[in-house]
């Protein structure tokens, strides 16, 4: 059993040799409900809640819950009806499970019972009663459509069928002797995707943030079914631009599970080659993003100087700054010979002393300290009770990293034989959030030069077929937090739903806690320090 010896759910080990994960199926609501309340109670944390359309195959709806917890993680699956797909709330147990639960019944049609119902991701972009993620959507949509550009152009469009556009959404008032409210966005100045900001403030003392994102739904989730291993690989690594290899990991060993394949260990070297780069090149440049904020320009300079000479160099070696389609289900497409490893060791030198340098001048710099330091506070139990990973996680104490040790769980290789130190800071403010990026940036330089020094040798890719039926999940550390992906199969070898998850929809909930009693100047200070993905939560 996975808790305990008398769990209502069996679980059955995942093959592969990715992160650990255990898969059972709750025979009802109630089942589901208790085992997540138990994970809860042990310190467990939800992961990831998702939807799929069973009806092809004689069923009905299937939720998906994922649940983090020591020895690793618990897949639990439970049916619903066709005629209707209602589950108990979980929000209750899980705050974070709110959107996760508004987001499934707006793309696939099932609803909680209880909790928030406002819809999260439809934004009068498609009707109340139409669920893109069902496979018969496609039929639904084109009578629909018909319907509506048939209407008379004097009337107001989609008004009957389209409801919740975005200037009727209700936002949670905030009321009191001298508070007002301040929207900012959907529309940003900049290039970054459109989001929601209100805030309730008395003064320039934040009362309340609430976010609504999903501005730009981009139907990436319905683009996977239907399609081949070969083309899923391509769409999940262009998921979150700034976490390609992790998605693409994570989709590699949902994949390989679910075909009971595994990797060469000189392609999981790789694997963690690319991935520690990309660790490094988001660090390097929140840093001087977060300079920037704090009115230090000299560190937004020195900083992306430094990310632009990583970023040549992963073009050069690997043919993408991105590292974009270079893992794959079975390996990856791209190597490392003895003179591209030299030039990561010998960078890595050089990034390792200027980002010295940089620290100390940060450090001492007291304007700097005085924005960083007590702004933007999360503590240690907050995060857990937001089921937080990742960075922001363990800037507040919390020792949690799918890379490392801990008691109860092995790492999948090969950082399970790199002893990766993973690094936490308990102050829980913009000043953490800093120093554990710098704390990161050099323990990610210390696994790029021992992978470079010890790379296995052999193959880099095996071949795989695609499992008819079959499902796998994948998990993967990336720079921001922990990555998900879900994959089943359908019974002709192609893809029938894939959910990739983002550490962003544990983390955004975190930000609207963080701003509390800060003022409204410090907002984009606190908003940077996590750096959360937009695109990540609106697939």
């Amino acid at each position: 059993m996975f808790l305990c010896d008398d769990s209502a759910i069996d679980f059955t080990p995942q093959p592969g040799v990715g992160a650990p994960v255990w898969c059972g199926r709750a025979a009802n609501g109630e089942t589901l409900k208790d085992f997540a309340a138990s994970a809860r109670q042990v310190g467990g944390r939800l992961a990831a809640i998702w939807g799929s359309d069973e009806r092809r195959h004689g069923g009905g709806f299937r939720l998906h819950c994922v649940f983090g917890l020591d020895r690793g993680h618990a897949w639990v699956s439970l049916d619903l009806p066709a005629d209707d797909p209602v589950y108990p709330d979980l929000a209750g147990i899980f705050p974070t499970a709110g959107r996760m639960q508004r987001a499934t019944r707006d793309l696939v049609g099932i609803a909680s019972a209880g909790g928030d119902q406002r819809p999260w991701l439809r934004h009068g972009a498609w009707p109340a009663d139409w669920y893109p993620l069902r496979h018969d959507a496609e039929a639904e949509k084109g009578a629909r459509l018909e319907f509506n550009e048939s209407q008379n152009s004097n009337q107001a469009p989609f008004s009957a069928d389209f409801p919740n556009f975005p200037s009727d959404y209700e936002f949670v008032k905030v009321g009191g002797e001298g508070a007002h409210e301040i929207p900012v966005g959907p529309i940003h100045a900049g290039i970054i995707e459109p989001g929601h900001f209100r805030f309730s403030v008395v003064g320039e003392r934040v009362l309340r943030l609430e976010q609504r994102l999903g501005y730009q739904h981009k139907g990436v989730e319905k683009l996977f079914i239907g399609a081949d291993i070969a083309r899923g690989a391509s769409l999940v690594g262009r998921v979150s631009g700034d976490s390609t290899c992790a998605y693409a990991w994570a989709y590699a060993a949902a994949v390989e599970a679910a075909c009971r394949v595994e990797p060469p260990p000189r392609a999981l070297a790789v694997r963690a080659l690319l991935l520690e780069r990309e660790r490094v090149a988001n660090h390097l440049g929140d840093l001087g993003a977060l300079g920037n904020d704090a009115a230090f320009a000299f560190g937004l300079t020195q900083f992306f100087r430094l990310k632009e000479d990583w970023v040549r160099q992963n073009a050069r070696l690997f043919g993408h700054r991105f590292m974009m389609d270079c893992i794959v289900p079975g390996g990856v497409t791209v190597d490392a010979d003895a003179a591209a490893l030299a030039a990561i060791v010998e960078q890595c030198g050089a990034i390792e002393a200027a980002v010295k340098e940089l620290r100390e001048l940060y450090d001492g710099h007291p304007g700097l300290q005085d924005r960083f330091a007590t702004t933007g506070i999360i503590d240690s139990n907050l995060a857990r009770e937001l089921s937080l990973t990742g960075m922001a996680a363990r800037a507040t104490g919390i020792l949690l990293d799918g890379r490392a040790h801990r008691q109860g769980y092995t790492p999948p290789p090969p950082y399970a034989a790199l002893g990766v130190r993973p690094v936490t800071d308990e102050r829980g403010d913009v000043a953490a959030r800093v120093a554990v990026r710098f704390d990161e940036i050099a323990e990610s330089l210390r696994l790029l030069r021992t992978m470079a020094v010890g790379m296995a040798a052999g193959d880099t890719r095996v071949d795989l077929a695609p499992a008819a039926g079959a499902s796998g999940l994948g998990v993967i550390e990336g720079w921001r937090g922990e990555v998900l992906v879900g994959v089943q199969f359908d019974n002709d070898g192609r893809l029938a739903r894939v959910h990739p998850h983002d550490p962003s929809w544990q983390a955004w909930p975190a930000l609207e806690h963080a701003v509390m009693n800060d003022i409204v100047p410090d907002f984009p200070l606190i908003n940077k320090s996590f750096n959360l993905s937009y695109s990540g939560v609106d697939l």
